[in-house]
């Protein structure tokens, strides 16, 4: 049997073990799959051969130390320099990111979306922001400290901290890509920041999952569609569950079997 993980800190709260298993399950594949918290991300690499690892998804705050445990990266994770699937492949190990796919898939049923912004610059803004100004997107990153931002500034984004945010035009879909609100009751920016963008904004979107955030909430009350992180999680799990078994299986035969664990 091949054991497959997440790595993270906090992964208490993590679906993907309950998604993966129930689609090993459905399609009798002999695979199952834990959670793992791990608290220095520099460990990953030891952790993943120490525990005989043939898989593994990454979540905050790991993605860009995964991206360096690698030996082979692909095309994609290589640019955007975030890793969130990890293959083991005869000792090699070949990063990838789902996340990015994922949230695109996920947003497509917006209509009319052209200027984004997010509010947060870690590991999933990084791919997710690469992927949606490849498909067309104007992507602006807000965020915290401005260290955090050089990388995004050299790819050529429009960034802002709190100190020096500015809008020009509307922005078309906001984007919460912290975990605040994860385990706490915080917002991701200064509310006088929300009360700028949200308002005229056609939708907002928090990537975290199963849960209403009060970012989320803040939106609702301003009488904003709104989408949790669950499709995104969804649909880079089918992806990564394609890597684990070496695409075995289609994501239409994938779906149905992890749909499952949003229902249960």
């Amino acid at each position: 049997m091949q054991l497959f993980t997440i790595f993270g800190n906090p992964v208490s709260h993590s679906k993907s073990p309950l998604m993966h298993n129930l689609a090993f399950q459905g399609l009798g594949y002999d695979g199952v799959y834990i959670r793992y918290k791990l608290e220095d991300g520099s460990q990953l690499r030891e952790k993943f051969f120490e525990l005989g690892i043939s898989g593994a998804n990454i979540t905050v705050p790991h993605k860009e130390s995964a991206f360096k445990a690698c030996d082979e990266l692909d095309t994609f994770a290589k640019k955007v320099g975030a890793v969130n699937t990890i293959v083991n492949r005869d000792g090699k190990l070949y990063g990838y990111n789902t996340d990015a796919p994922g949230f695109l898939k996920a947003i497509s049923e917006f209509e009319d979306i052209k200027r984004v912004l997010f509010l947060g610059a870690g590991g999933t803004a990084q791919a997710t922001s690469v992927i949606l100004r490849d498909a067309g997107y104007e992507v602006t990153i807000l965020n915290r400290s401005v260290k955090r931002l050089e990388h995004y500034k050299k790819e050529g984004f429009k960034t802002f901290t709190f100190e020096d945010f500015k809008i020009n035009e509307p922005f078309d879909l906001v984007v919460n890509m912290t975990s605040a609100g994860l385990e706490d009751d915080y917002l991701p920016c200064p509310v006088e920041i929300l009360e700028e963008v949200v308002p005229s904004s056609k939708a907002c979107v928090d990537v975290i999952y199963g849960k209403e955030t009060p970012f989320l909430k803040f939106a609702k009350e301003r009488d904003k569609p709104t989408k949790d992180g669950s499709d995104m999680l969804l649909y880079q799990g089918i992806i990564a569950f394609e890597y684990f078994t070496n695409h075995q299986y289609s994501f239409d035969e994938i779906k149905p079997y992890m749909k499952q664990a949003f229902i249960l």
